[in-house]
């Protein structure tokens, strides 16, 4: 008989993928992360915090009045959420891996951008707001269209409202050697859908286990990335690499053979295909 936790685990797993199958518009974007939390945490209580986000947007909308205009639940929700509540960035353990996961967010009520964003935009959506992620480089931010065009909103940073010239700024401090033209910012400040938010949820947290050396973490990460979407070349470099250091050649070989087969211009071609000649010899004497 299977162990009930596996089942838990596939119910899970079928769960999410039913879930991000549907419509993006029907995608429920706090309960998918809420799914991947249970990789974590095989334990969690997903309604117990859906009901949390729906009380916390019931504080925002006892202080607003039925005709309440953007500006003004904009300003009623970043009160409340970052002033009465005390949600903020965790600029003091930016890479505590905890700031990836929905749950340790609304627990801890520490975050980063994008764990931050999936909070606000979920807050939003109960109180009538079209909040959409943007993967901006380097920090996840919030839009949305209004009449007078589109606006700008860093959770991270308590829900201010980013300025084209603050954009800018951004990257020109993260790519010094580049100006930013007013297309390419456009481009960049194209809306994520709800696959591309989590995928850039669990990169950061991938990010952290592989720095860490904790492969095991690392490779349950990645496992979920690419359930998620299967056709992530680097995940599937990046998988292979943590496979051979986890000593499982014939998975290391498989996801280096479809690497190559989704990038065979790969600046590290020829060193993978030696990669994979030495997997295969090592793999024929386990047979």
């Amino acid at each position: 008989m299977q162990p009930v936790s596996d089942l838990m685990h596939t119910a899970r797993a079928d769960r999410l993928k039913a879930l991000l199958d549907r419509p993006e518009d029907e995608i429920d974007l706090a309960e998918a992360a809420l799914l991947v939390a249970t990789d974590e945490y095989p334990a969690l209580d997903i309604e117990a915090y859906l009901r949390r986000l729906d009380e916390l947007a019931e504080g925002v909308r006892r202080r607003l009045q039925p005709e309440a205009d953007f500006e003004t639940t904009v300003v009623a929700l970043n009160e409340f959420l970052f002033d009465e509540q005390g949600f903020c960035g965790n600029t003091e353990d930016y890479y505590d891996p905890r700031n990836s996961f929905l749950n340790e967010v609304l627990d801890r009520r520490r975050g980063i951008p994008v764990t931050l964003a999936i909070l606000y935009i979920e807050i939003g959506r109960r109180l009538g707001l079209a909040l959409e992620g943007v993967t901006f480089p380097g920090h996840f931010l919030v839009k949305t269209a209004t009449a007078e065009g589109e606006v700008v909103l860093d959770p991270f940073s308590g829900g201010m409202p980013v300025s084209e010239e603050d954009l800018r700024e951004r990257l020109q401090a993260r790519f010094p050697e580049h100006d930013a033209p007013l297309g390419a910012l456009a481009r960049l400040l194209a809306a994520a859908d709800k696959k591309q938010i989590l995928l850039r949820m669990l990169r950061n947290l991938k990010a952290i286990y592989l720095h860490r050396e904790q492969h095991d973490k690392a490779l349950g990460v990645l496992n979920r990335m690419l359930s998620i979407d299967p056709v992530l070349p680097e995940e599937l470099r990046e998988r292979g690499e943590v496979y051979m250091r986890l000593e499982c050649f014939r998975a290391a070989l498989q996801d280096f053979r479809r690497y190559l087969d989704l990038n065979p211009a790969a600046a590290e071609a020829a060193l993978l295909h030696r990669r994979i000649s030495d997997l295969e010899r090592l793999a024929a004497r386990l047979n």
